[in-house]
């Protein structure tokens, strides 16, 4: 009895330092910091990389942190974050000369819905109304501004713009009346048709190219931290392949990172897929679309070559090793 005793804490003392040892192998987590602009759907790779653990499996401790996307531009340059998650207004940040470089795309098509309160059954209804939006001259406002053009309204001069916050802040805006209108994306703006009767006027997804969601990071990073960002871009792509594979574990996640139902999720999920990449990489033609709207919105004399805004040679590789096509 005590022969098998001894016998059974030795096995146990043998099992307790061959775990403390390959823990001590891996070593601790290095922490990183993510910017995201608005939560759901459109930082999904983000979310499912750090609840499946893809973050960790790469040694990364990842801080996913919401925040203006103003914000997250100033705090991407001072270094302060590693990556910036909403990077379509970092691409006009660096059209204006901000040091930082997209290296992954998450979205190519736009997911707004131009919501509006119940009353309003039509844009050209909204004239001399409130906008709200989360940033102003962010990618959802300027998503708001082509909706309203092409349904009748100049949204320069027939509306006023105010900065809200993010979309669930925008929805109870509706719902006070602070605002009439606003671009929000699911799962919000479902929760604002089926519990508020807001009604839904039009959608972006199937009319415009976009880069919206993605990765974007200071350009000392891709010089100075490549394996860096490569771990960064791996847990992204996992995630983002996870995505596209698996209906209902995203829906279980959207589910109760949103707080919603999971047949919210679900429809949300089923409304979004054809707007995200496959491979982190939009075609040319969708660069070149992008690019040529932001030089008229910017009212630069021609649009910036893809090369100073966009380097995928890092997400590239990933795909090669992750077998993403």
């Amino acid at each position: 009895m005590k022969q098998l005793f001894s016998s059974k804490m030795v096995g146990l003392f043998f099992l307790l330092t061959l775990g403390a040892g390959a823990g001590y192998a891996q070593g601790p987590l290095q922490k990183v910091n993510i910017s995201y602009s608005s939560g759901g759907i459109t930082s999904i790779d983000l979310f499912i990389a750090r609840e499946k653990g893809f973050f960790r499996a790469e040694g990364l401790d990842a801080q996913l942190i919401q925040m203006r996307a103003s914000s997250a531009i100033a705090a991407g340059i001072a270094g302060d974050v590693d990556g910036l998650g909403s990077i379509g207004s970092a691409i006009r940040a660096i059209q204006r000369g901000a040091p930082l470089r997209v290296a992954a795309v998450t979205l190519r098509r736009p997911l707004f819905w131009l919501i509006a309160r119940p009353e309003y059954r039509s844009i050209k209804d909204l004239k001399g109304k409130v906008l709200g939006v989360v940033t102003i001259g962010g990618s959802q406002h300027t998503m708001a501004k082509r909706l309203l053009s092409q349904g009748g309204l100049d949204p320069d001069k027939e509306l006023t713009v105010v900065q809200v916050g993010e979309e669930s802040v925008q929805l109870q805006a509706l719902v006070s009346n602070a605002i009439q209108v606003a671009a929000i994306s699911p799962p919000i703006f479902l929760l604002g048709r089926d519990k508020y009767k807001m009604n839904i006027l039009d959608s972006s997804v199937d009319k415009f190219s976009s880069i919206q969601n993605g990765l974007a990071v200071h350009v000392q990073t891709l010089k100075e931290r490549p394996e860096l960002l490569k771990k960064i871009l791996r847990a992204r792509a996992k995630g983002n392949r996870y995505f596209h594979e698996n209906e209902q574990g995203t829906s279980e996640i959207l589910a109760r990172l949103s707080k919603v139902d999971f047949a919210i999720a679900l429809e949300t999920y089923r409304l979004s897929k054809p707007a995200f990449t496959h491979t982190g990489i939009p075609t040319d033609e969708e660069i070149k679309e992008y690019l040529t709207m932001d030089a008229q919105i910017l009212k630069l004399p021609e649009p910036m070559h893809p090369s100073k805004v966009f380097d995928f040679a890092l997400q590239r590789e990933v795909n090669r090793e992750l077998g993403l096509q």
